[in-house]
């Protein structure tokens, strides 16, 4: 077995949290905690700079990037780390957003200190490490298929939440007007609704979207 360190740069904007993780994972003696970013820019900036073969990246930071966006860009360059998504929202649009983003692994961020460990290891060999109430909603969405809201689906229905017209909606994703009402005409059905109140309220209440406030 290798004596080599697994190299860990964590990623989030709270310097308690980062403490926290640097406290449990120092405690592995396998773990490396080689950097820490307390912004996604700074969390991409450090990744491709190597040195690293797991990132830690939570997902909404103060300002700037998202943890997503982040993720993203980390991934796409050849020969990067391993991102291990480790969050406290558990919503259908955030997982699909890291998921979609190249993430190898989603956790939340009360995971007992050695699922935490195990998801960095399985990571790093280079398998998906989801945490169990994660895996059964991706398990839900392909079970029915059908009623389950699209990626863009609830990257409109998130923006509603957020309390965005639908003339933002489209400016914020470069969408028609025309488009954003018909994600919105096709959210109505599929949660048998007839009102953005009603949605917005219909998707926090089944965790697929993020509860503003």
């Amino acid at each position: 077995m290798s004596t080599t360190p697994i190299r860990l740069l964590l990623a989030d904007d709270h310097p308690i949290v980062r403490a926290g993780l640097r406290a449990v994972l120092d405690a592995e003696p396998d773990f490396s905690v080689a950097g820490e970013a307390a912004t996604a820019e700074r969390a991409v900036e450090l990744a491709a700079s190597g040195g690293f073969d797991v990132v830690l990246m939570d997902l909404q930071f103060g300002v700037g990037m998202h943890g997503s966006a982040a993720t993203a860009a980390i991934t796409a360059r050849p020969g990067a780390p391993r991102v291990l998504v480790l969050t406290t929202y558990d919503t259908d649009a955030d997982i699909l957003a890291a998921v979609e983003a190249g993430a190898a692994g989603y956790l939340l961020k009360d995971a007992p200190p050695q699922e935490l460990a195990a998801a960095v290891r399985t990571a790093a060999a280079g398998q998906s490490a989801l945490a169990p109430a994660v895996a059964h909603r991706l398990m839900d969405r392909m079970r029915t298929p059908a009623q389950a809201l699209t990626r863009r689906e609830l990257e409109v229905l998130q923006l509603v939440g957020d309390g965005l017209s639908n003339q933002q909606i489209s400016k914020r994703l470069f969408l028609s007007q025309a488009t954003v009402k018909s994600h919105l005409v096709h959210v109505y059905a599929k949660l048998g609704v007839e009102s953005r109140t009603a949605a917005v309220a219909a998707a926090v209440a089944r965790r697929l979207i993020r509860q503003q406030g």
